[in-house]
């Protein structure tokens, strides 16, 4: 079972460049860069962690800037969005930008995607929440095209385009693994209906563990294996730090466990990455 780690990076935390050897120094399969473009001020949306929506949300660096300092500083270290917000970017511009990450970093992106949460952000990018599911999976099929076809070209319900050439094409074939984030069932869908994996929340009173066998039935049902569709537990705060439950994760046959940092410089940050380091070199 690999282990990742999460941070909103900020300008009053740990940067890319400082965090991403940190973590391979220490094991760490993955970097997890969050994304929010920004946070409109009515805040009409609830969030799910709580009745405020922390600081760190409307400070947080752009996903692929920081992974791509994240890229040059390391060798080994996989590269993820956690998530994009799919529904927010132009599909066009967002297929080069994967794949151009991918290429500089050897192969090394993990594609975390999602249909998001906030409505009043994703308005502001002309985007109607209401109908955000079925853009996402029409942005995901546009994706596809483009990165894996000499001359794609697209006609969708909400955007289309005329056959085209771009490149760079990413390293990885026949793309990036796109890892749908979200909750049971309908997150869980749309993991089996065009994703390579699922990103469930751990914490928040769900167990994850207890949705394994219906996540997997789904995935039979739907004509998928459900051994190609790994799980990527994202923790919640210290949700997981300890032996027993990643023993759980490990046993059910969880492919890794990403663990949420908070936005703070290395003097606070480095000795949580040694305790869960510990706790991984315990596992055996």
């Amino acid at each position: 079972m690999h282990f990742g780690a999460s941070m909103f990076c900020t300008d009053y935390s740990m940067t890319p460049a400082e965090l991403a050897p940190a973590l391979e120094a220490r094991g760490f399969e993955s970097f997890w860069a969050p994304e929010h473009s920004h946070i409109p001020l009515s805040r009409k949306s609830p969030w799910g962690g709580g009745p405020e929506l922390p600081k760190k949300y409307y400070d947080v660096i752009d996903p692929f800037v920081g992974l791509a300092t994240a890229a040059v500083v390391t060798k080994t270290l996989k590269l993820a969005t956690g998530v994009c917000l799919i529904v927010q970017r132009d599909p066009i511009q967002l297929a080069k930008e994967v794949a151009t990450l991918d290429l500089l970093s050897g192969g090394r992106f993990l594609f975390g995607i999602g249909a998001g949460w906030n409505r009043e952000e994703m308005a502001d990018h002309g985007t109607d929440p209401r109908t955000r599911i079925a853009l996402m999976a029409e942005r995901v099929a546009m994706l596809k095209a483009i990165w894996t076809e000499t001359k794609p070209e697209f006609q969708g319900k909400f955007q289309s385009f005329e056959p085209m050439m771009t490149w760079p094409k990413p390293v990885q074939k026949p793309h990036p693994p796109i890892l749908v984030g979200g909750a049971m069932p309908h997150a869980a869908q749309r993991a089996i209906a065009y994703g390579d994996g699922w990103i469930p929340l751990g914490g928040r009173g769900s167990d994850v563990l207890e949705q394994l066998p219906r996540f997997r039935r789904m995935a039979a049902e739907a004509g998928r294996e459900p051994d190609s569709l790994p799980v990527s537990i994202f923790g919640a705060g210290g949700y997981g730090e300890d032996a027993d439950t990643l023993s759980r994760y490990r046993d059910a046959g969880i492919e890794r466990v990403v663990f949420s940092l908070d936005s703070a410089k290395a003097d606070e940050v480095l000795p949580v990455l040694d305790r869960i380091a510990a706790l991984k070199a315990g596992l055996g």
